[in-house]
C-alpha cells in the first residue's frame, strides 16, 4: 500500500493499492494516440474473453528504496515516431497520477513488446 502524505486533518490516513496505481497508469497510457493496445498475459486474455475486463494490464508498480517504479508493455500502431509516443505516454501516466494521487514517481519504464498494423491493408505486407 502507498501511504499519502499526511494533511493538517485528523480524519485519518489515506492508502492506494498498488492495483489502482496500475489501472490509473494503464488507462492514462490508452489515452495517447499511437498506443494500439496494453500487453497481457495468457491469464489475462482468458479472463476478458469470460467477460472480465483487466485495466490494469500490461503494468507493473514496484515500490523500492529510491521510490515508485512503473514498467508498461504495450503496442504501438505502425509508423508512430516510437520515441514520441513513449515519451508522451511518460508524460500522460505521470501527470495523471499527480493529479489523481498526488504521489511521486521515481520512474516509468515503456516496453514497447508490439507493433499494431490493423489499420493499413496487411496484403501489401504479405507480398
Amino acid at each position: 500500500m502507498f501511504e499519502m502524505e499526511e494533511t493538517q486533518s485528523d480524519l485519518g490516513k489515506v492508502e492506494i493499492s498498488p492495483e489502482v496505481i496500475e489501472i490509473i497508469a494503464s488507462l492514462a497510457a490508452t489515452e495517447v494516440e499511437g498506443v494500439a493496445a496494453m500487453h497481457g498475459g495468457f491469464a489475462t486474455g482468458v479472463a476478458e474473453k469470460i467477460g472480465r475486463r483487466n485495466y490494469g494490464k500490461g503494468v507493473k508498480v514496484d515500490l523500492t528504496d529510491e521510490g515508485i517504479l512503473i514498467d508498461v508493455q504495450l503496442h504501438m500502431n505502425f509508423g508512430v515516431s516510437i520515441p514520441e509516443v513513449g515519451q508522451q505516454v511518460q508524460e500522460n501516466i505521470l501527470q495523471t497520477l499527480k493529479t489523481m494521487t498526488a504521489l511521486d514517481v521515481k520512474a516509468i519504464n515503456i516496453h514497447v513488446v508490439g507493433v499494431h498494423i490493423d489499420h493499413l491493408d496487411k496484403k501489401a505486407f504479405e507480398e
